[in-house]
Protein backbone atom coordinates (compact mmCIF):
# COMPACT_ATOMS: atom_id res chain seq x y z
CA UNK A 1 0.00 0.00 0.00
CA UNK A 2 2.87 2.38 0.77
CA UNK A 3 4.20 2.01 -2.78
CA UNK A 4 0.77 2.75 -4.16
CA UNK A 5 0.58 6.01 -2.17
CA UNK A 6 4.03 7.08 -3.33
CA UNK A 7 3.29 6.36 -6.98
CA UNK A 8 -0.31 7.63 -7.11
CA UNK A 9 -0.96 9.94 -4.13
CA UNK A 10 -3.88 11.78 -5.73
CA UNK A 11 -5.59 8.59 -6.85
CA UNK A 12 -5.86 7.61 -3.20
CA UNK A 13 -7.30 11.07 -2.44
CA UNK A 14 -9.98 10.52 -5.10
CA UNK A 15 -10.75 7.08 -3.65
CA UNK A 16 -11.10 8.56 -0.15
CA UNK A 17 -13.29 11.39 -1.47
CA UNK A 18 -15.63 8.96 -3.26
CA UNK A 19 -15.74 6.65 -0.24
CA UNK A 20 -16.73 9.56 1.99
CA UNK A 21 -19.37 10.73 -0.45
CA UNK A 22 -20.81 7.21 -0.45
CA UNK A 23 -20.81 6.69 3.31
CA UNK A 24 -22.13 10.15 4.22
CA UNK A 25 -24.81 9.93 1.52
CA UNK A 26 -25.91 6.63 2.98
CA UNK A 27 -25.81 8.12 6.48
CA UNK A 28 -27.98 11.06 5.47
CA UNK A 29 -30.42 8.77 3.68
CA UNK A 30 -30.43 6.38 6.68
CA UNK A 31 -31.23 9.20 9.10
CA UNK A 32 -34.23 10.29 7.05
CA UNK A 33 -35.39 6.69 6.64
CA UNK A 34 -35.16 6.19 10.43
CA UNK A 35 -37.41 9.21 10.92
CA UNK A 36 -39.96 7.65 8.59
CA UNK A 37 -39.93 4.43 10.65
CA UNK A 38 -38.22 1.95 8.29
CA UNK A 39 -36.16 0.04 10.85
CA UNK A 40 -34.87 -2.91 8.81
CA UNK A 41 -33.93 -0.79 5.81
CA UNK A 42 -32.11 1.73 7.99
CA UNK A 43 -30.18 -1.07 9.73
CA UNK A 44 -29.03 -2.51 6.41
CA UNK A 45 -27.99 0.93 5.15
CA UNK A 46 -26.11 1.51 8.42
CA UNK A 47 -24.11 -1.70 7.97
CA UNK A 48 -22.92 -0.69 4.49
CA UNK A 49 -22.33 2.90 5.63
CA UNK A 50 -20.04 1.99 8.54
CA UNK A 51 -18.11 -0.54 6.43
CA UNK A 52 -17.27 2.16 3.89
CA UNK A 53 -16.42 4.63 6.67
CA UNK A 54 -13.97 2.20 8.31
CA UNK A 55 -12.04 1.81 5.05
CA UNK A 56 -11.97 5.56 4.30
CA UNK A 57 -11.04 6.60 7.83
CA UNK A 58 -8.39 3.90 8.00
CA UNK A 59 -6.72 5.18 4.83
CA UNK A 60 -6.56 8.72 6.21
CA UNK A 61 -5.40 7.71 9.69
CA UNK A 62 -2.58 5.58 8.26
CA UNK A 63 -1.36 8.55 6.24
CA UNK A 64 -1.80 11.59 8.47
CA UNK A 65 1.26 13.21 6.93
CA UNK A 66 -0.61 13.50 3.60
CA UNK A 67 -2.68 16.70 3.99
CA UNK A 68 -4.50 16.16 0.68
CA UNK A 69 -6.02 12.94 2.03
CA UNK A 70 -7.52 14.81 5.00
CA UNK A 71 -8.82 17.44 2.59
CA UNK A 72 -10.39 14.74 0.38
CA UNK A 73 -11.95 13.17 3.47
CA UNK A 74 -13.51 16.49 4.54
CA UNK A 75 -14.65 17.42 1.04
CA UNK A 76 -16.25 13.99 0.66
CA UNK A 77 -18.16 14.56 3.88
CA UNK A 78 -19.57 17.90 2.71
CA UNK A 79 -20.46 16.56 -0.73
CA UNK A 80 -22.00 13.42 0.78
CA UNK A 81 -24.53 15.42 2.77
CA UNK A 82 -25.81 17.10 -0.39
CA UNK A 83 -25.82 13.84 -2.38
CA UNK A 84 -27.64 12.03 0.45
CA UNK A 85 -30.41 14.62 0.51
CA UNK A 86 -30.69 14.42 -3.27
CA UNK A 87 -30.95 10.60 -3.12
CA UNK A 88 -33.64 10.74 -0.44
CA UNK A 89 -35.57 13.33 -2.40
CA UNK A 90 -35.38 11.11 -5.50
CA UNK A 91 -36.76 8.11 -3.60
CA UNK A 92 -39.47 10.30 -1.99
CA UNK A 93 -40.24 7.75 0.71
CA UNK A 94 -43.24 8.37 2.93
CA UNK A 95 -46.39 10.43 2.94
CA UNK A 96 -47.20 14.08 3.46
CA UNK A 97 -50.25 16.00 4.58
CA UNK A 98 -51.45 18.82 2.36
CA UNK A 99 -53.71 21.35 4.11
CA UNK A 100 -55.42 23.59 1.62
CA UNK A 101 -57.76 26.54 2.04
CA UNK A 102 -59.94 27.22 -0.97
CA UNK A 103 -62.01 30.36 -1.29
CA UNK A 104 -64.39 28.59 -3.71
CA UNK A 105 -66.37 26.44 -1.30
CA UNK A 106 -67.47 22.95 -2.43
CA UNK A 107 -65.63 23.10 -5.75
CA UNK A 108 -61.97 22.20 -5.20
CA UNK A 109 -62.50 19.06 -3.08
CA UNK A 110 -64.89 17.58 -5.63
CA UNK A 111 -62.52 18.21 -8.54
CA UNK A 112 -59.54 16.76 -6.67
CA UNK A 113 -61.56 13.66 -5.77
CA UNK A 114 -62.45 13.26 -9.46
CA UNK A 115 -58.71 13.01 -10.15
CA UNK A 116 -58.43 10.05 -7.74
CA UNK A 117 -57.21 11.70 -4.53
CA UNK A 118 -58.80 11.15 -1.14
CA UNK A 119 -59.87 14.46 0.36
CA UNK A 120 -61.40 15.38 3.67
CA UNK A 121 -63.10 18.76 3.43
CA UNK A 122 -64.45 21.02 6.13
CA UNK A 123 -66.55 24.12 5.51
CA UNK A 124 -65.35 27.23 7.27
CA UNK A 125 -65.38 30.97 7.04
CA UNK A 126 -63.08 33.93 7.42
CA UNK A 127 -65.79 36.15 8.79
CA UNK A 128 -69.14 37.17 7.44
CA UNK A 129 -69.61 36.58 3.72
CA UNK A 130 -66.17 34.93 3.37
CA UNK A 131 -66.79 31.17 3.14
CA UNK A 132 -63.82 28.84 2.72
CA UNK A 133 -63.28 25.15 2.30
CA UNK A 134 -60.45 23.54 4.26
CA UNK A 135 -59.05 20.40 2.63
CA UNK A 136 -56.89 17.70 4.17
CA UNK A 137 -55.13 15.39 1.74
CA UNK A 138 -52.67 12.63 2.71
CA UNK A 139 -50.56 11.70 -0.29
CA UNK A 140 -47.34 9.89 -1.13
CA UNK A 141 -44.39 12.27 -1.34
CA UNK A 142 -43.64 11.37 -4.94
CA UNK A 143 -47.18 12.46 -5.91
CA UNK A 144 -47.09 15.81 -4.10
CA UNK A 145 -45.74 17.93 -7.03
CA UNK A 146 -48.52 16.61 -9.28
CA UNK A 147 -51.13 17.33 -6.59
CA UNK A 148 -49.85 20.88 -6.06
CA UNK A 149 -49.96 21.53 -9.82
CA UNK A 150 -53.56 20.27 -9.83
CA UNK A 151 -54.53 22.54 -6.92
CA UNK A 152 -52.92 25.53 -8.65
CA UNK A 153 -54.69 24.74 -11.94
CA UNK A 154 -58.09 24.40 -10.26
CA UNK A 155 -57.85 27.30 -7.81
CA UNK A 156 -55.06 29.84 -8.28
CA UNK A 157 -56.02 31.62 -5.05
CA UNK A 158 -55.85 28.50 -2.87
CA UNK A 159 -53.45 28.58 0.06
CA UNK A 160 -51.74 25.35 1.11
CA UNK A 161 -49.16 23.94 3.49
CA UNK A 162 -47.34 20.63 3.33
CA UNK A 163 -46.13 18.60 6.34
CA UNK A 164 -44.16 15.36 6.60
CA UNK A 165 -45.94 12.47 8.28
CA UNK A 166 -44.12 9.76 10.20
CA UNK A 167 -46.90 7.21 10.01
CA UNK A 168 -50.42 7.04 8.62
CA UNK A 169 -53.27 4.71 9.44
CA UNK A 170 -55.13 4.38 6.16
CA UNK A 171 -58.51 3.77 7.76
CA UNK A 172 -61.01 0.93 7.66
CA UNK A 173 -61.38 0.90 3.86
CA UNK A 174 -57.75 -0.04 3.31
CA UNK A 175 -55.79 -3.16 4.15
CA UNK A 176 -52.60 -2.28 6.00
CA UNK A 177 -49.96 -3.98 3.86
CA UNK A 178 -46.75 -5.02 5.55
CA UNK A 179 -43.53 -4.80 3.62
CA UNK A 180 -40.14 -6.41 4.03
CA UNK A 181 -38.63 -2.93 4.07
CA UNK A 182 -41.17 -1.45 6.45
CA UNK A 183 -40.96 -3.35 9.72
CA UNK A 184 -42.87 -0.82 11.78
CA UNK A 185 -45.10 -1.96 14.59
CA UNK A 186 -48.73 -1.69 13.57
CA UNK A 187 -51.79 -2.50 15.59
Amino acid sequence: MAEFIVEYPYLLAILIFLSRVADVSLGTFRTIVIFRGYKLLSSMIGFVEISIWLVAAGMVLKNLDQWHLAFAYSAGFATGIYVGMWIENSFAIGKELVRCISFNRDILALKIREKGHQVVSVDGDMGEDKPVEVLFIVERRRNIPKLIRLINELDQKAVYTISDLKSVYDGPDFINKSSFWNMRKTK
